[in-house]
Formats: C-alpha cells, structure tokens, sequence
C-alpha cells in the first residue's frame, strides 16, 4: 500500500469551505478509482492559520497515477480548491506503507 501525503494551508474562515470542497469533490471522485483505498485529513490550528495535511491511501502508484496523471508527484489542486487555500505543496510525496500495526479503531 502507498501512502500520498500532501499539505495546503487555509484561513479559518475559509478551511471548512476547503474541507467541504475536498469531502464533497475530490474524495467523491477519488472513491470510483481503482485501487484508492481512503484518506484522512490532519488538520492544525496555529498563527491565525489553518494547517492541512491530506493523506490519501492507494494499492501502488499506478492507481495513483489514475488520479494524478502521468506525474504521480505532482499536485492536484483545482482552481475552486486554490481560490481557498492560501498555500499548497507543489508536489505531494508518497510512502510505502511497509508495517500498519494494530488499527485505533479495532480495540
């Protein structure tokens, strides 16, 4: 499994905007592609701004590709996401998730 991580950063009185962007379009979009397999977003509070990273789940960077194009590195960050942020990562950076452990939502 890969594991794509990629952060943006947003004003608190745009971030739910952002976040019910991300839920509404990209993770609804992202949901019908093979090999996606979730997301989680981070979110932090700090110096009057709003920190956000996303981390999306994938089989292997084929499936990612499916999503990102031919540059799997390379940031998806549509025009109505960026009217929202006021910075983003250019490049997203994958992790091969090479040991889960015990899940905190299975006790």
């Amino acid at each position: 499994m890969i594991a794509r991580m990629w952060s943006g950063v947003a004003r608190p009185d745009t971030i739910d905007a952002y976040l019910a962007h991300l839920r509404e379009k990209t993770f609804a979009a992202i949901a019908a592609l093979d090999g996606h397999r979730g997301a989680h977003v981070l979110r932090r509070e700090s110096a009057g701004q709003v920190q956000v990273t996303v981390i999306t789940w994938w089989e292997s960077l084929d499936a990612i590709a499916r999503f990102s194009g031919g540059d799997v590195e390379a940031a998806v960050v549509p025009p109505e996401a960026q009217a929202l942020l006021t910075s983003w990562d250019a490049r997203a950076v994958h992790w091969e998730v090479v040991d889960i452990g015990r899940s905190f939502a299975h006790k």
